[in-house]
C-alpha cells in the first residue's frame, strides 16, 4: 500500500524550520498541486530553489516575500514544506479522488516550468515514498487551509512553535489536525465478493463498500450501518484486516472482511453508488497497484478463493 515505504521512513512531527535549496515544496490550489512530468509516467515536485526562481520569472513575476513556508514532514533526509500565499484565504474544495478531473486547468502556474495537476496524480510520483509524502501533505494542507480562524471566537489563529497545532491567542482554543475514521468493507459470500462503483465521481474503477464513522459508533457498528445503507445487506463474522492513512479524504481507513447474512439482493443507495454487483473470485481481473487498501483486499480475496491459480 501507499504507506509501505520501508526501508524509508516518513516523520511528520512538527519542527519550526525554514526550507533550504533542495527541500521539496508542495503548493496546492483547491484539489490541485503544482508539479511537472519529467517522463509521461513520472511526476516530480519543485525544489525550494526552483520554486523561488520560478515565481520570480513566471507569469506573475512574484516575490518570495509574498509566501509563507510551513514544515510538513520528512522522508529520511528529504524535507517537505507547504507554500502558501500570505493573506490569501483559499476556497475549501473537497472533491474526493479526482484522478482525471480537469479542475486544475482553472489555475495559472506561479512557477515557470511547472503546472497544476489533479492531486490524485500522486500515483505517478516516484519513488513511492514521494507519493506517500504528497498524499500526506494534501491532508495537512486541507487542515491548515480550514483553520486560519478560530472556530470558537472567530479571531485569527497562530501556529504553535513546538507541535502541529494552531491556537487562538484570544480565547486559548487549540486545534489539532483532523483525522476522520472510516471503513472499507469487503462483503463476501463464499467465492463471491461485493464490488461497487461510486456515483457522480471521476474515479470509475471498482471499489468496496466504504464510509465514515459517526459519533458514538464503534467501528464495527460503522461496518454494519454502511453496508446496510449503501447496498441493503446484513453481514456477520466481521474480521479486521489492516488500516491505511488516506490523505485525499483526511481519513484513517480500517479494512474489514465480513460475510453475507441472509438475502443477497442488493438495494443501491443511488446517490452514493452507481453499481453494486457480486463478482466471483475467478472473474476478478485486477492488478496490484501497490497503493490502496481496497485493491489489496480485493486481491487477497481473489488469491484465497480462486479455483483457477493466479499467474
Amino acid at each position: 500500500m501507499i504507506q509501505d515505504i520501508f526501508p524509508n521512513r516518513l516523520d511528520n512531527q512538527y519542527v519550526e524550520c525554514s526550507p533550504q535549496d533542495n527541500d521539496v515544496i508542495f503548493f496546492f490550489e483547491g484539489s490541485s498541486l503544482l508539479a511537472k512530468y519529467i517522463k509521461e509516467d513520472t511526476l516530480t515536485y519543485p525544489l525550494y530553489k526552483q520554486f523561488i526562481q520560478g515565481i520570480k520569472t513566471g507569469i506573475l513575476k512574484d516575490s518570495v516575500d509574498n509566501y509563507s513556508f510551513t514544515y510538513l514532514l520528512s522522508v529520511d533526509d528529504t524535507k517537505y514544506f507547504l507554500a502558501q500565499r500570505k493573506g490569501e484565504l483559499l476556497r475549501g474544495q473537497y472533491a474526493g479522488e479526482m484522478a482525471d478531473s480537469k479542475v486544475h486547468k482553472e489555475y495559472t502556474s506561479v512557477v515557470e516550468g511547472f503546472s497544476f495537476v489533479g492531486v490524485d496524480s500522486f500515483r505517478k510520483a516516484k519513488p513511492k515514498a514521494t507519493a506517500f509524502a504528497a498524499i500526506t501533505a494534501y491532508h495537512l494542507y486541507g487542515w491548515y487551509r480550514d483553520n486560519h480562524y478560530c472556530g470558537r471566537c472567530g479571531r485569527p489563529t497562530i501556529h504553535d512553535n513546538k507541535e502541529r497545532m494552531v491556537k487562538c491567542p484570544v480565547c486559548g482554543n487549540m486545534v489539532f489536525p483532523k483525522i476522520s475514521p472510516a471503513v472499507i468493507v469487503a462483503v463476501t459470500d463464499n467465492d463471491r465478493v461485493l464490488l461497487t462503483k461510486y456515483a457522480g465521481r471521476t474515479y470509475k474503477n471498482y471499489a468496496l463498500v466504504a464510509g465514515f464513522n459517526e459519533a458514538g459508533e464503534t467501528i464495527e457498528q460503522t461496518v454494519r450501518r454502511e453496508v446496510m445503507e449503501e447496498v441493503g445487506l446484513k453481514v456477520k463474522n466481521l474480521k479486521y484486516y489492516k488500516s491505511q492513512p488516506w490523505g485525499l479524504s483526511g481519513s484513517l481507513l480500517s479494512g474489514f472482511f465480513c460475510e453475507l447474512d441472509g438475502d443477497d439482493k442488493i438495494t443501491l443507495q443511488e446517490d452514493e453508488l452507481s453499481l453494486g454487483t457480486w463478482v466471483k473470485a475467478d472473474d476478478l481481473d485486477l492488478e496490484d497497484d501497490g497503493i490502496s487498501l481496497t485493491r489489496e483486499m480485493i486481491l487477497k480475496f481473489k488469491k484465497e478463493h480462486s479455483i483457477v491459480p493466479s499467474n
